[in-house]
């Protein structure tokens, strides 16, 4: 189901910027799970180049059971542009919940001004794809901006709504980025290396789909995938006493 999604992405990626394949540790690039009926695969790539330091996408394929398409952009820490996460998730055609975002890394008014209301327009465009949801493993106050598109849909909208709007909010983000200064004062630069690094150690503490990951794959191939690849950045030791 959003195959598409991720095609139009590493064609997008491939061509703006010069990529380099960032390694992805031993065994986690991709797996088969031999659990249940219906076999599920799941394969990772990434890349880094100048603009942005860390470019992860993950597709999961059980066929009708489930399609899911991850992906987080991180910008290169000489930039404090939000980051650019997607979440598309299809539990049969009947049960598909979409979560595209700009992720803040700072909440104060220059900084939403700046970087999330150019949203805005996009997100009035595609309103029905913002629903109020409740977010069950997140503060919708961090890491997420008030125009996100997070909504529970149907196949058909997935392809005729989700996917223009996908688009445009893709391409908005390269028109941030290209307008984006990079800062010079090292205070700076370590302020959005530490947002970074805090974004993923919230990310890794509370994201739901280490249950599916472990549900295919075991427990302990999901938790490496979540902490040495997915948020790499997290203290495992954070992750593991969280769990527990």
């Amino acid at each position: 189901m959003f195959q598409p999604f991720r095609a139009y992405l590493e064609e997008e990626l491939f061509h703006r910027f010069d990529l380099r394949s960032r390694p992805i540790p031993v065994g986690l690039e991709s797996n088969i799970s031999d659990r249940g009926k219906n076999q599920a695969t799941i394969q990772s790539w990434c890349y880094q180049c100048p603009e942005l330091r860390k470019i992860r996408y993950t597709y999961i394929d059980a066929g009708e059971t489930a399609q899911v398409f991850n992906s987080v952009i991180y910008p290169a820490h000489h930039y404090d542009i939000p980051l650019l996460g997607i979440d598309f998730l299809s539990f049969g055609k009947k049960k598909i919940l979409v979560v595209l975002d700009f992720q803040p890394l700072f909440r104060d008014r220059a900084y939403q001004e700046k970087y999330i209301e150019p949203m805005r327009s996009i997100r009035d465009k595609y309103n029905e794809l913002a629903q109020n949801l409740e977010m069950k493993f997140y503060d919708a106050n961090q890491y997420f901006s008030k125009y996100l598109l997070f909504a529970k849909t149907d196949a058909d909208t997935v392809v005729k709504r989700l996917f223009p709007a996908y688009q445009e909010y893709v391409q908005l983000y390269w028109q941030m980025l290209d307008r984006a200064e990079p800062l010079s004062d090292r205070e700076d630069i370590q302020r959005i290396v530490k947002a970074q690094k805090d974004y993923d150690q919230y990310s890794a503490e509370r994201d739901p789909a280490h249950g599916l990951f472990s549900s295919y794959f075991g427990a302990e191939w999901a938790e490496k995938f979540l902490y040495e690849f997915l948020f790499e950045d997290a203290s495992p030791l954070a992750v593991a006493s969280t769990r527990r």
